[in-house]
Formats: structure tokens, C-alpha cells, sequence
């Protein structure tokens, strides 16, 4: 069974993508194995929830902030522009 983890929601705000991801693909693999009590399935459905949102977040910040090259006339690079997202 899972261990229980009573600062759950607010220790979301400092948890790096890579722990998020690991602790979310655990939490997955209990919830398929079936074998847990429907109370700690609701538990553990609303954490993953929690840690999806979390890692969407942390994602959409480093799309944001990954730029890329632009060139001038002649080839070389000449500045950085905003990813373009479509």
C-alpha cells in the first residue's frame, strides 16, 4: 500500500518535473494493479491529478522560455526569437 503523505498539496509548489514525473508513473502503476482499497484510490487519482497538473506547469514554463536562433543575411546568428508554439 502507499504511504501516506499529509503535506501532499503543498509540497507540490517545490517539486522538481523529474520527482513529479516518478512519483506520478508509481501512482499509475498501483492504481493499475487493482489491488489498493477505493479510498486510496481516490487518494491516489487525486495526487496523480495534482502531479499532472503540476508537471503541464512546469512544461508550459520551459516552452516559454525556450527561444530559438534567428540568422541575418549572411547565415550567422544574429539574435534569439520566442518559440513559436503552433
Amino acid at each position: 500500500m502507499t504511504q501516506e503523505n499529509p503535506g501532499a498539496a503543498e509540497d507540490l509548489t517545490a517539486l522538481p518535473f523529474e520527482k513529479a514525473m516518478q512519483e506520478l508513473e508509481r501512482i499509475v502503476g498501483e492504481l493499475e494493479k487493482g489491488s489498493v482499497s477505493l479510498d486510496d484510490s481516490v487518494r491516489l487519482y487525486a495526487r496523480g491529478k495534482a502531479l499532472q497538473d503540476r508537471c503541464e506547469k512546469l512544461l508550459a514554463e520551459a516552452e516559454a522560455r525556450v527561444e530559438k536562433i534567428t540568422l541575418g543575411e549572411n547565415g550567422a546568428p544574429k539574435g534569439v526569437a520566442p518559440l513559436d508554439v503552433e
